[in-house]
């Protein structure tokens, strides 16, 4: 695709009047939207998919669903807290890894793996 661009910026150069001028300023108006429109389609679109997914991700997670962190963090969700209390203006999960609970934030989430429907539920220890 590239040397596409590249061919027809070549031949937009050649087709310009050798005169002293060096030709009209609107000749590389088309190729510049074709490059934004290019960058539009390989950039921005799979960034916005990739938002969508993570959405979807953070918004179906549930108690006794298995998560590992982006710090590398595995543990199952004992309570999932939706409230905005405390300083924290953020969703927050309580999670439980090797008899130790962790707060956590629901962005810092990097994978989920749904809790089975037969698996037993986590204890829980105050």
């Amino acid at each position: 695709m590239w040397s596409f661009l590249l061919l027809l910026a070549q031949e937009g150069g050649q087709a310009a009047p050798s005169g002293g001028g060096g030709g009209s300023p609107f000749g590389s108006v088309p190729m510049l939207l074709l490059i934004m429109l290019a960058g539009f389609f390989i950039l921005i679109l799979p960034m916005r998919r990739q938002q969508k997914q993570q959405q979807q991700l953070l918004s179906g997670v549930k108690k006794n669903d298995k998560i590992i962190t982006s710090g590398g963090v595995i543990g199952v969700v004992v309570d999932v807290r939706d409230k905005k209390d405390d300083d924290i203006k953020e969703e927050e999960l309580v999670i439980e890894s090797s008899n130790s609970r962790l707060r956590i934030l629901k962005t810092s989430i990097a994978r989920v793996f749904p809790a089975q429907a037969g698996a037993p539920a986590t204890t829980e220890k105050k």
